[in-house]
């Protein structure tokens, strides 16, 4: 038997955050979030000023950083169980809304660790002191709508992807308003997660007929979409947005392969952003994926009218407008042009294989990956040579 699950409510559009005005029945509201940036463009005292006019007391909990630690977790769910709020809003990108989804199951069970959580679909039942509300200031994670919260254990430097169903938020804010105000860079890397998010979805060993459309649409949108919103478009920003919410909605359910795996475990030992990593990846592992699933992406191929007459030839197509993107977004095509020394990468290589063997991502992939193979990916993606295994 198969699962297909969302969030009940998703609303969207231009100051969507309003809906929350209707919000009825809750007394207190625990708000997560990360840096500055929702405080400097007034969405934070925005989103507090609307909920305490649906009648709910507010205490925010902030400072939550770029990779969310295991520690901010904790001290998050600490705050929560003080408080003893009966909503958490998470507002900002993708890190404050995971390390909220991550303290929200510490503040239900306080008696958990980490350890007991990090199995894939091993949480205890949720809601039993508060919904869980997700307004992304960013267009790529997708986390508002999907079972997923990634958190870095500093102490090994290893992200783990947390997985459960139970995390999935009760309801999702897309606000356009919102993701206006993030830099270019940003946009790029967010972006590119977005669509390795659709990407892996519609190759993963859960895809279904439920996901499949999500997944195919979010590509076509963000092909027709990403340029013009780096380039500060606003109605190309307003449908990325929206595409990498319904690439989310897939990924969360067909899951996601080793562009992920391997990214997760860069992200700590190379402190490269997320998107970033996946941006980089994402070719090299269409290609060694490319042996068991030719016909898959040689059908996104001919979606986004690329050339080709053969299944070879559209996957090879695939992958030439995936570096062209890349660099109309200023993404490098190669670990060692974004700054990783020959030496740090060759001290890290063995490590990041062995774990991203390990993590969830890769027992969905469509092809089997051994550390050997991880390690050879990494080098292609370091040196930039061809994926030839």
């Amino acid at each position: 038997m198969a699962r297909f699950t969302l969030p009940r409510d998703i609303y969207f559009g231009r100051g969507a955050m309003e809906e929350l005005k209707n919000l009825r029945g809750y007394h207190r509201a625990m708000i997560v979030t990360g840096g500055s940036s929702m405080q400097k463009y007034g969405f934070l005292k925005k989103l507090q000023n609307i909920l305490e006019e649906a009648g709910l007391e507010t205490r925010v909990f902030e400072g939550v950083e770029p990779d969310p630690s295991v520690e901010t977790v904790m001290a998050g769910a600490k705050a929560m169980q003080e408080f003893q709020p009966d909503v958490i809003v998470a507002i900002g990108g993708g890190s404050p809304i995971d390390a909220a989804k991550a303290m929200w199951v510490f503040y239900e069970y306080p008696e958990l660790s980490f350890e007991d959580i990090k199995k894939p679909f091993s949480m205890p039942k949720l809601r039993r002191k508060a919904i869980f509300i997700a307004i992304p200031s960013t267009s790529g994670t997708a986390t508002e709508v999907t079972a997923f919260s990634v958190i870095t254990d500093y102490s090994t430097k290893i992200k783990y992807p947390l997985a459960d169903f139970e995390i999935t938020p009760d309801i999702a804010i897309l606000d356009f308003d919102i993701p206006m105000t993030m830099p270019k860079t940003l946009v790029a890397h967010t972006g590119m997660d977005a669509l390795t998010h659709a990407v892996e979805a519609y190759v993963a060993s859960n895809r279904s007929k439920f996901t499949d459309p999500l997944a195919m649409e979010a590509i076509v949108t963000i092909f027709e979409s990403l340029v013009d919103s780096y380039n500060g478009d606003k109605e190309a920003r307003e449908r990325m947005h929206v595409a990498q919410c319904i690439a989310g909605m897939a990924f969360s359910n067909a899951l996601l392969g080793i562009t992920h795996s391997l990214a997760h475990k860069i992200g700590a030992q190379y402190e490269i952003p997320h998107g970033c990593c996946n941006a980089i990846l994402l070719p090299y592992v269409i290609k060694y994926n490319s042996k068991v699933c030719m016909k898959e992406y040689a059908e996104i191929a001919r979606r986004l009218g690329l050339p080709g007459q053969t299944d070879k030839q559209l996957v090879d197509s695939l992958i030439a407008s995936i570096n062209e993107l890349n660099a109309k977004i200023g993404i490098a095509p190669t670990l060692k042009e974004h700054g990783i020394t020959e030496e740090l990468f060759t001290s890290k290589v063995d490590f990041i294989a062995k774990n991203a063997a390990q993590d969830p991502c890769t027992a969905s992939n469509p092809r089997q990956a051994s550390p050997e193979d991880l390690k050879k990916i990494l080098e292609c993606a370091f040196y930039g040579f061809p994926v030839n295994f």
